[in-house]
């Protein structure tokens, strides 16, 4: 994943001493499912919290309410959450790009343990996502309770592979829009993590017509996105991708190594990461310095130099938005049966 625009190293600061109020958040609900070979798919009390750094909300973290979400572009439905890049704000239309972590009934990040043979499946509707949008799902080695007591319970605690907050492994299940997708391990060694990944993108790997609206993957309509993860003897030696649409599995693509074991862990350092447990991080954002140009254009997607740019995307896309729904994780062959 490339830089993810953050306010943590402007605002944090003036945070610290702010109290934390965790009985007073209005977690929005999100349901979701772990899910077993024998005994099926259990539904688990799941929630989002916003990252702690929430610009246009008036609530502190930890004491925010159903209106600081919605001012943030975040609501839930069922078992889907909907996240809007811009909110209107005072008459003004404002650049939300909210980020928000799964968390547990008791209030801290559900930690998601996907070495062994395990899968992660969501649907997704990235249909009103145009070029230079990122709708973003994925995998974050933070502390489950945020790094202090009642951290989680107020968004405090992330951190990636370009060291935002600190340096920590980094799984890129999705980084897309409407014409372009991407999944990109991030492992690391200590403060050392591979920050490009070793992304597999169906465009830039010679299948322009395999992902897009009307194409193999119709964009234009929403669809499972299962990701595998394949291990032996403890092992990660492959991350599968597969789509599924209209009742039909479509294979993908697979990445089998990534980067220098000695230098940032590699591929058995990123199922290290996997086993640990990891927190599902969610987003949508833009990108004012490259245009998410390394997503979706040139030679990783169809979309033109400078159509993505936040500019373009706030005048001719002002209801952009992304729609994760139906989380579903566990062993392999297990979190889509009977799905879709």
């Amino acid at each position: 994943m490339h830089f993810k625009p953050s306010f943590i190293s402007l605002v944090a600061p003036l945070l610290a001493g702010l109290p934390i109020a965790l009985s007073a958040e209005a977690y929005p609900s999100l349901p979701t499912w772990k899910c077993t070979a024998s005994g099926g798919c259990v539904e688990q009390n799941t929630s989002v919290v916003l990252d702690q750094v929430a610009p246009f909300a008036q609530g502190a973290p930890g004491s925010r309410t159903a209106d600081d979400y919605a001012a943030m572009g975040v609501s839930t439905s069922g078992n889907a959450v909907t996240l809007y890049h811009y909110v209107n704000s005072g008459g003004t239309l404002n650049a939300a790009s909210p980020r928000i972590y799964l968390i547990d009934e008791n209030g801290e990040y559900v930690m998601m343990t996907l070495l062994d043979n395990q899968e992660l499946s969501v649907d997704v509707d990235y249909s009103t996502l145009p070029c230079g949008e990122n709708g973003a799902f994925y995998l974050s080695q933070m502390e489950a309770d945020g790094g202090s007591s009642g951290g989680a319970g107020a968004g405090m605690g992330y951190c990636d592979a370009q060291c935002q907050g600190y340096c920590c492994a980094e799984m890129d299940i999705l980084e897309a829009n409407l014409m372009a997708t991407a999944m990109t391990p991030h492992p690391c060694k200590g403060d050392n993590c591979d920050k490009g990944g070793c992304g597999f993108n169906p465009y830039a790997s010679g299948q322009p017509n395999f992902y897009g609206v009307g194409k193999t993957v119709d964009t234009g309509k929403t669809f499972t996105v299962l990701t595998q993860f394949i291990a032996s003897g403890g092992v990660l030696s492959q991350i599968t991708r597969k789509y599924i649409q209209n009742g039909q599995e479509i294979n993908s693509g697979a990445i089998s190594s990534c980067g220098s074991v000695k230098g940032t862990g590699g591929m058995p350092g990123m199922g290290e990461s996997l086993g640990s447990g990891m927190v599902l991080a969610m987003s949508i954002w833009n990108d004012a310095a490259q245009n998410m140009g390394w997503l979706d254009a040139g030679g990783n997607g169809p979309c033109t130099d400078g159509e993505g740019s936040p500019s373009n995307i706030k005048a001719q896309h002002p209801d952009t938005h992304v729609v994760f729904s139906n989380i579903r994780w566990g062993d392999i062959g297990s979190t889509t049966s009977g799905e879709n």
